[in-house]
């Protein structure tokens, strides 16, 4: 699967071009299939609009979607930065929010994971901004089982709340965070 791959910047028009694969790589990757697809659709066209959008995508030898970034400045009045907020204390909220690049998604598709891809492309989201610190949430899990866990620790991410629930869902949630820029990350070859 990771022979003649590439990754790519996406613009925001890129995102809403091929948004139906970018909810299709979403629910594989996730599991999701089903009730909140639609929604999920209509909260990646709200991200697209968002001002300082950076996304990545990488694309098989044909041009399907084979996984995708993106994030953008964290700011007040964003929902997920708002939840975020409410939740730490005023140390938290300095330290983390202040100058933050929030990742809103990574996926790849199941079939191209265990390839470095994710890996990749967070590398190449995070050398996109030139923000202090980055935030990310992950539904919690077994970190030595988990891939995406085993990511974001590899590359630094930290506990910044654990536990956490979102209005609306269930699952608890953590919120990982790290410093910018990448100095310090391990390089990933390239898909």
């Amino acid at each position: 699967m990771t022979v003649n791959l590439r990754m790519v910047a996406w613009t925001s028009d890129d995102l809403m071009r091929r948004i139906d694969e970018v909810v299709a790589v979403y629910s594989d990757a996730m599991g999701y299939h089903g009730g909140d697809l639609a929604g999920r659709t209509s909260r990646f066209r709200t991200h697209a609009r968002r001002p300082g959008l950076r996304a990545v995508a990488t694309l098989t030898h044909d041009g399907s979607l084979a996984g995708f970034c993106y994030g953008y400045a964290s700011e007040a009045g964003q929902w997920w930065h708002d939840q975020v907020h409410e939740a730490l204390a005023e140390d938290g909220r300095q330290r983390w929010l202040t100058d933050c690049f929030e990742v809103v998604e990574l996926h790849v598709s199941p079939p191209a994971q265990g390839h470095g891809i994710g890996a990749h492309q967070l590398r190449a989201l995070l050398s996109m901004t030139a923000a202090r610190t980055t935030l990310l949430s992950t539904p919690e899990a077994d970190e030595a089982k988990s891939r995406a866990w085993r990511l974001y620790r590899r590359y630094g991410f930290t506990d910044v709340l654990r536990q956490f629930i979102f209005p609306g869902d269930v699952r608890p949630f953590a919120i990982l965070g790290r410093t910018l820029p990448l100095h310090d990350a391990p390089t990933t070859p390239t898909p």
